[in-house]
């Protein structure tokens, strides 16, 4: 078989071009198992080099057996070897100025657990899918009609095994699968799991694009917890990394003694940004995306640093960039790139996740590119995370002061559609755990993280917390060690948890939560400006408008018998969650009885409640659009609707 029978002249034309968008089915190491076709195809681009070959365990790492030819002068190299070969190998690339150079394969499927470094012939082939209901539902839903709580996860983290180390996707398919389930969370986003050397980069700087990380397992092993979590009811959301990548000599860094992959460096992450001007890198990366979702079935890619690639003085001296085209700083590639690769994969998978991680105000993140939009379908909503994370820290009695941190994010909260995070950027570095954070003392600390959890539920957004956050660890998070499980022997960490498992289950079983969450109908403010006693009073509806929650947080320290607040209509109202219930922790400050609306003007409203406020407390209440009402002291009851 020659090499042009496996990798037409077609598909090598569209991968320099930048549109071959399943580059992994021809590039990279292939068992071909036909009779007439029995044998190894190795497929790699390197351009402007003297030569590359093929070494490995398979002919004693020795170049001279396994010569590659390049075809044209396309730096694409082929070979095929008529047997098949197995383990380990490398591409030895001799460059024009006489270096040799050993290079793991970009597009390799399997690679050896650091601190070894070769890739490893390995083929996706037979595992078998039960999850095809869910590919189904999912394909056939929309996203942003859909509750969406995410579990963000570090795998390295998560727990460790009592001799320290790793569980493995069995592990992981059997207890983090369970835990999350019962937990009342949709979706684990995954730190990145794609193969890279240095665990305190924590994956994010990748040698490895195609190959799942050994250190859990293999990537069938990875099928299969993905498999279990599907058949479950949970989505998986990895981290992937199109923006750099890492400066390790097998890497994909000056992969022909100089640059190929790479345009520059990123000082402060010590890596090398991509270069998006060059359409072969685009065919690498959308193909890797591409195959995330093809291979592993997975539900959705959180895109990193999506403004280091937007702006090309992303944290850059002033001289050391060079202005676009137009004399803007504006990276045009970069967003090109990313336009077409939202476009392949909504193409290929209409209703997955697209998230970008963008920290800046770049409009139309969440657009689809034919408004000249990015075309993910959500943003990370930073501002809103940064403004209340401060706001939670402040001492109660500067609070007052700062009030628009909290309702500032809904002058913009339906610019773009959004994801609430509490990710682990902000328990890490200095930052302090969630609930350090907190102001006051040891029960105050846990009240104030009740509301922090509760005001990202009721705020309009789909929500992210990173481990540990759902049971209050008390110490930044370690990458090199398991959380505090042990926390849970304490009542109020248990009690927390607890906390969080309700308002997850309750997010996902009220529609006014998330049915009509990118859109002003979904949400009515009450009182926004009550900043004297630190209180926000908002609505929250479904769809159907009169399907609505009333949400009321304290974010102070003090208690009310008798607090009116307005409500959108007439009726009898029920306290469906209340966050200073005993079992959550909290002093049982309660409203356990149905609540009449009285017609008394409050909040610019015609009808209003009083209620008993708690003590920094989330207090969120129902109407009950059927109820029997008692009249005069009489036993008859009348049926009313609203």
């Amino acid at each position: 078989m020659n090499s042009m029978e496996f990798l037409s002249s077609e598909e090598i034309y569209l991968y320099n071009r930048g549109e071959l968008y399943k580059s992994y089915t021809k590039f990279g190491a292939h068992i071909l198992e036909e009779d007439s076709k029995l044998g190894t195809h190795f497929v790699v681009w390197v351009p402007n080099a003297a030569a590359v070959h093929v070494v490995g365990d398979f002919n004693d790492w020795c170049a001279a057996q396994n010569t590659m030819a390049e075809v044209g002068t396309t730096g694409v190299w082929t070979l095929f070897i008529p047997e098949i070969v197995r383990g380990l190998y490398k591409f030895e690339i001799h460059t024009k100025t006489g270096d040799v150079l050993l290079k793991s394969d970009p597009f390799a499927f399997c690679s050896e657990l650091r601190p070894l470094t070769a890739s490893r012939i390995y083929s996706l082939e037979g595992y078998q899918w039960l999850d095809q209901d869910w590919i189904l539902r999912r394909e056939t839903s929309q996203p942003k009609e859909k509750p969406l709580a995410i579990y963000e996860v570090h795998l390295g983290s998560w727990r460790r095994k009592v001799d320290g180390s790793f569980y493995h996707w069995l592990d992981f398919a059997e207890e983090l699968l369970n835990y999350v389930v019962s937990m009342g969370y949709t979706h684990i986003e995954l730190l990145p799991v794609m193969e890279h050397p240095y665990d305190g980069s924590w994956g994010y700087q990748v040698t490895g694009y195609y190959s799942c990380s050994s250190r859990y397992g293999t990537p069938h092993d990875f099928m299969y917890f993905v498999d279990c979590c599907h058949q479950a009811g949970i989505g998986i959301i990895l981290d992937w990394v199109p923006g750099h990548f890492c400066k390790d000599a097998h890497g994909l860094g000056k992969f022909n003694g100089s640059s190929v992959y790479e345009k520059d460096e990123h000082a402060q992450w010590g890596t090398y940004n991509f270069n998006f001007s060059k359409t072969e890198v685009w065919s690498f990366l959308i193909s890797n995306a591409v195959f995330w979702f093809e291979k592993f079935h997975i539900d959705g890619l959180r895109v990193d640093g999506v403004s280091s690639m937007l702006y090309l003085d992303f944290e850059k001296p002033d001289k050391a960039w060079e202005h676009n085209s137009y004399g803007g700083r504006e990276n045009l590639q970069a967003i090109a790139f990313m336009q077409r690769l939202n476009e392949v994969v909504f193409q290929h998978y209409p209703g997955v996740l697209m998230i970008a991680e963008e920290s800046t105000a770049w409009p139309l993140v969440s657009y689809p590119p034919y408004v000249n939009g990015l075309g993910y379908n959500y943003k990370w909503n930073m501002g809103w995370m940064n403004d209340t994370l401060r706001y939670m820290q402040l001492d109660f009695s500067r609070r007052k002061d700062y009030h628009h941190l909290l309702n500032f994010s809904l002058t913009y909260a339906f610019s773009e559609n959004f994801v609430l995070p509490l990710s682990h950027d902000e328990v890490v570095h200095g930052k302090r755990s969630l609930l350090e954070k907190i102001p006051g003392d040891y029960w105050q600390k846990f009240a104030g993280l009740r509301n922090l959890a509760g005001y990202l539920m009721g705020h309009p957004g789909k929500k992210l917390m990173f481990m540990g956050g759902e049971f209050a660890q008390f110490i930044e998070w370690r990458h090199d060690a398991g959380l505090d499980w042990l926390l849970l022997d304490y009542d109020l960490h248990k009690k927390y948890q607890e906390y969080v498992r309700r308002i997850n289950k309750l997010y996902q079983q009220e529609k006014a939560f998330w049915e009509n969450d990118h859109d002003w109908s979904g949400f009515e403010w009450i009182d926004a400006d009550n900043n004297g006693q630190s209180i926000l009073v908002f609505c929250r509806r479904a769809k159907n408008l009169h399907d609505c929650l009333v949400v009321v947080i304290n974010f102070q320290p003090v208690s009310y018998e008798n607090f009116r607040i307005g409500v959108p209509q007439r009726g009898i109202y029920q306290e469906i969650l209340n966050s200073d219930n005993e079992r959550f922790g909290g002093s049982n400050h309660l409203n356990p009885a149905p609540l009449v609306a009285e017609k008394v003007k409050w909040h610019g409203r015609i009808f209003s409640l009083r209620i008993k406020l708690p003590p920094l407390a989330t207090v969120i209440f129902k109407p009950q659009y059927k109820y029997k009402l008692r009249r005069g002291g009489s036993n008859v009851c009348k049926q009313r609707k609203f």
